[in-house]
């Protein structure tokens, strides 16, 4: 087994090669001037099990294509199977048609991925569970619910007045299966969008009045969702109100707006590189999803359970 790591989250790389007590394999990634990806591997690496660690965040089309190059790169030299580890799977919310003649996307890059020569897809938290069927190879979706279940049971010695919240009806699934971790109360917070990229609350359902509020989502993006949900919440007499997101891409004003608002705290993981973005923001704490990765992938190539992980 090797790990080779594109640019995208070389830290993330970097912490799960150490706990698999593994070196990055040797590789020359460069860019030219007009913006071309060269890839070259500087070591050999045949007959080998390799996994490529890339998050396709911003900019997501150069770290797709430098998923793709290295993919390629892996497969002429002759490695016994390529397994793409993709922490944060970009294109994900463009999953299916929302309005006619428009593509899908998601599908698009699942295509490319595995036509590059990837035998195998490892990722975590996928927008959409069906993202799995666009691939015609092996798809382990890791989920962050045990990692984020751990750290209010020690934030919280009781769960009397803990309320998990849902910030929109298609997120239930995740909320709940949180909330049978910890053993608290279930809410749902009703939303509408005017337009792409914009929502309005219209009701929320479940007793939240007095209540330690968690909020669980996969993806935080300009924090306007997030945000106004908070805002209905608190209204509602909240106490307080923790976010719990896997994939802060916290684009545009994202981290300003977070701090200014009525979030007590947000927790993201690090599936995104965020280092630059959220120093000296106290309200935002990143929880390493490493030990989680590195046990999967160590699973992997000794073909034992991924799923045990989760029980």
């Amino acid at each position: 087994m090797k790990i080779l790591s594109g640019t995208s989250n070389l830290k993330l790389s970097k912490d799960i090669s150490k706990q698999l007590k593994l070196k990055l394999i040797n590789t020359n990634i460069k860019r030219f001037a007009d913006g071309e990806i060269y890839i070259e591997i500087n070591e050999n690496i045949r007959g080998n099990s390799v996994f490529v660690i890339q998050s396709t965040s911003t900019p997501a089309n150069d770290n797709i294509m430098e998923l793709l190059l290295c993919i390629d790169a892996l497969r002429r030299s002759s490695a016994k199977n390529i397994t793409a580890v993709i922490p944060y799977f970009g294109y994900a919310r463009q999953d299916r048609k929302v309005a006619p003649r428009t593509s899908i996307s998601a599908k698009v890059v699942s295509n490319l991925i595995t036509n590059a020569g990837a035998n195998r897809i490892v990722t975590v938290d996928l927008h959409a569970g069906q993202i799995q069927g666009f691939f015609d190879i092996p798809v382990d979706n890791l989920f962050t619910t045990p990692l984020f279940a751990r750290y209010i049971k020690k934030k919280f010695k009781t769960n009397n007045n803990l309320v998990c919240v849902s910030p929109d009806v298609g997120g239930v699934q995740r909320t709940r299966g949180l909330a049978t971790k910890i053993k608290a109360d279930l809410a749902i917070i009703d939303k509408r969008r005017p337009e792409p990229g914009k929502s309005e609350v219209m009701n929320i359902i479940g007793d939240v009045k007095g209540k330690h509020c968690i909020i669980v989502d996969d993806i935080i993006d300009s924090g306007g969702t997030i945000i106004n949900a908070v805002d209905a919440l608190k209204k509602e007499g909240a106490k307080d109100v923790y976010v719990f997101i896997t994939h802060a891409v916290l684009s545009g004003q994202a981290v300003e707006k977070i701090k200014k608002s009525q979030i007590k705290k947000l927790i993201i993981t690090d599936t995104i590189e965020n280092t630059s973005k959220i120093k000296n923001n106290s309200k935002i704490e990143v929880i390493s999803i490493a030990p989680l990765m590195a046990e999967a992938i160590n699973r992997i190539s000794n073909s034992t359970s991924v799923s045990d992980l989760f029980n």
